[in-house]
């Protein structure tokens, strides 16, 4: 038994070193869909140079197999691990830390792991808590599914969180998104996409957000109330006028997401996420017997 989770826990740390550094070079064609869509439509003459350097910038880390963004970020990771997964999360999570480390030594990629008090580079973008990883446990199920997201700083620094009085109701939701995207102007390098979280508790709220930036590009909250407030919510944004790299224009973002929770009937929490235009992230599916499928989402 232990000679196989040893070679399972090598599988998902070679999964893993393949997957940060994939998601870094190679953005999903759903996006590149929505920057290729926002070019077209931006009307703006610096908002339109700056979405032709963003293609051109695709084009060529395409070409030369490098990277599209240099700040590497820090790598999250969500699990969906089966119950009968021949390795155990603790192990898991080691190998998904090895995989991290051999990623940014052998490519190289940027350190940007660092004490939070003292700053002192903590090692090759791994340190105390680092990499992040999120769990979801499935029933009857021998798979394992990782999906990596790098989050950038410029990005992850606009991220906003409001404890909403419940009777502000959905114009409360509205005005906190809109004053947060319009605080963050060009900061997160816009257009990107707008990751919402609505319910449950604070960080359940902040996670949410997280997960709303990793959907396709375009695709609606099953939940026809909350598809909804997407789709008016993307359209209010857009009528902001901050641009690319908020320089004025037509397309602030290429989409807004929203994921939800039920939550208590005192609370109403809203965070919003600001994902850059680059919106890396890529998956792995690991079958029992260690074999990799790689794939943009599970």
């Amino acid at each position: 038994m232990s000679t196989v989770a040893t070679d399972i826990q090598g599988a998902v740390a070679d999964a893993a070193a393949h997957l940060y550094v994939w998601a870094l070079k190679d953005i999903p064609q759903d996006l590149r869909d929505a920057l290729a869509a926002a070019r077209d439509r931006e009307t703006s003459v610096p908002g339109k140079r700056v979405l032709e350097i963003i293609h051109r910038n695709i084009e060529v880390a395409e070409r030369e197999n490098n990277l599209v963004c240099q700040d590497t970020g820090i790598a999250v990771y969500t699990c969906r691990v089966g119950e009968h997964f021949p390795l155990h999360p603790a192990n898991i999570y080691k190998a998904l830390r090895d995989g991290t480390e051999r990623a940014t030594i052998e490519h190289p990629l940027r350190s940007n792991a660092v004490h939070t008090i003292t700053r002192q580079n903590t090692g090759a973008n791994i340190g105390y808590r680092l990499p992040i990883v999120h769990w979801e446990f499935i029933s009857d199920w021998d798979g394992l599914d990782v999906k990596c997201v790098p989050k950038g700083s410029g990005s992850e620094n606009m991220s906003f969180l409001k404890m909403c009085v419940p009777a502000d109701g959905v114009n409360g939701i509205k005005r906190f998104v809109l004053e947060s995207i319009v605080g963050a102007g060009g900061k997160p390098c816009p257009p990107g996409i707008v990751g919402i979280g609505i319910g449950g508790s604070a960080d359940y709220a902040l996670y949410l957000a997280k997960e709303a930036i990793t959907r396709p590009v375009g695709t609606r909250n099953p939940d026809p109330v909350v598809a909804q407030l997407e789709e008016e919510l993307y359209g209010l944004l857009n009528e902001t006028g901050i641009g690319p790299m908020g320089l004025g224009g037509d397309v602030t973002v290429l989409q807004c997401h929203i994921e939800h929770a039920d939550t208590h009937m005192t609370l109403n929490p809203v965070a919003v996420n600001y994902q850059c235009w680059a919106a890396r992230r890529a998956s792995v599916h690991i079958a029992a017997d260690g074999g990799a499928t790689f794939d943009r989402d599970f």
